[in-house]
């Protein structure tokens, strides 16, 4: 009986250990006949489960890392050197906020040279504009002025956003984890300055497969376990669904999105989610342990009252020392039997499993020590707390 559990099994060789004391004890010093008797009852120890009605969710369970609704790598629009840094790793920033600043004498000195060169051009269009009415100029030239000013101004809004662009901000909100100069450090066009990752809303990937796809659906509650924080839930729900099932893994894409007030929640977090996407309130319900998987069915052993024989067991030995031993059979007495029931199944939750038939309500079903039993095998049935 593989199955038994341990106090099961000390309880059986105790008893085996009595009854071989008894036997020993009953041999008188000189030999002499002795007659020993032993009730040997045929049943198996068990432990039982009722079947009752309760509430059951249908659910789906997956695996999936953690990973930012948006990140961004912050890198410089024109070279500088480095001036000043206003952030460090771990600070939340927001978008638009000022992060560093580079030296901005060369930009800002080509600004003015560029404002100058509009107001010019400005000047000379005006005088251009007064003249060409009276036809002391040629339209030509009146034209041409007045494409220079719109070259000249043009050159203008370029050296102030190259100013401007002295200032490194951020584009997206989050937290920067990373920094990648110093102070002092010259900065090239395109160069990572930092690395700002989104921390609300995360999001997590998972790939199911391509039988819940009609099941699964936008909007859905989802529920969230990390490692990192053991005995923690977080709520979230279905974003989206893709719309194809990959032919190569047979699974399609659903994302999950999580927003975590209490900024608990990390990327790269390893998680498990699950989609409860049916519930039902009045299920017949047993514990998982009572099944029994052969040869493609399902079924369970339900103990039942029945006339239950004993045998008894009576040994002698002669005065040459040769044990005897005669078996007869007392009376039958009310005990339990074991029957198998084929059932079939519904939603599994956790340890519970619903029946959608085969089973009434108020049975008892074998748990522990099912595999020891067959169809019309006496058991004795054992409280679970003992």
């Amino acid at each position: 009986m593989p199955n038994l559990p341990m106090t099961l099994k000390n309880t059986l060789f105790l008893c085996a250990i009595t009854s071989a004391a008894t036997l020993l004890s009953a041999c008188n010093r000189d030999g002499a006949a002795a007659q020993i008797k032993a009730v040997t009852v045929e049943a198996v120890p068990v432990e039982v489960a009722q079947a009752q009605r309760g509430s059951i969710s249908a659910s789906y369970s997956g695996t999936a890392s953690l990973v930012a609704d948006h990140e961004a790598d912050v890198v410089a629009k024109t070279a500088g050197v480095l001036k000043k840094l206003y952030v460090e790793e771990g600070m939340t920033v927001k978008a638009g906020q000022l992060l560093a600043e580079l030296d901005d004498a060369d930009t800002r000195t080509k600004a003015l040279q560029a404002e100058a060169q509009m107001h010019k051009s400005e000047a000379t269009y005006a005088h251009a504009a007064a003249a060409i009415p009276k036809q002391l100029i040629p339209q030509f030239e009146y034209e041409q002025d007045k494409y220079d000013l719109q070259a000249q101004r043009a050159a203008y809004e370029g050296a102030k956003l190259q100013l401007s662009y002295t200032r490194i901000l951020a584009p997206v909100d989050g937290v920067i984890s990373e920094r990648a100069v110093k102070v002092g450090n010259m900065v090239q066009i395109n160069q990572k300055v930092f690395h700002i990752v989104g921390m609300d809303p995360l999001q997590a990937v998972l790939n199911v497969p391509e039988r819940q796809l009609g099941i699964l659906k936008t909007g859905q509650a989802v529920q969230l376990e990390v490692d990192a924080l053991p005995g923690k839930q977080f709520t979230g729900d279905i974003l989206r669904i893709a719309p194809v099932v990959d032919a190569t893994s047979g699974t399609f894409r659903v994302t999950c999105e999580f927003h975590d007030k209490t900024g608990e929640l990390k990327p790269g977090m390893f998680s498990r989610i699950d989609i409860v996407y049916d519930h039902r309130n009045d299920a017949l319900t047993v514990p998982r342990s009572a099944l029994v998987e052969e040869d493609g069915e399902t079924a369970v052993f339900v103990v039942e009252k029945a006339l239950v024989a004993t045998a008894t067991a009576t040994a002698t030995k002669n005065a040459i020392g040769v044990t005897q031993t005669k078996t007869t059979s007392t009376p039958a007495q009310t005990g339990y039997i074991a029957h198998r029931k084929l059932v079939k199944i519904g939603y599994s939750d956790g340890d519970k499993v619903e029946i959608r038939s085969g089973l009434d309500d108020g049975a008892r079903v074998i748990t522990v020590g099912r595999n020891a039993v067959r169809d019309g095998t006496a058991v004795l049935m054992l409280d679970a707390k003992a």
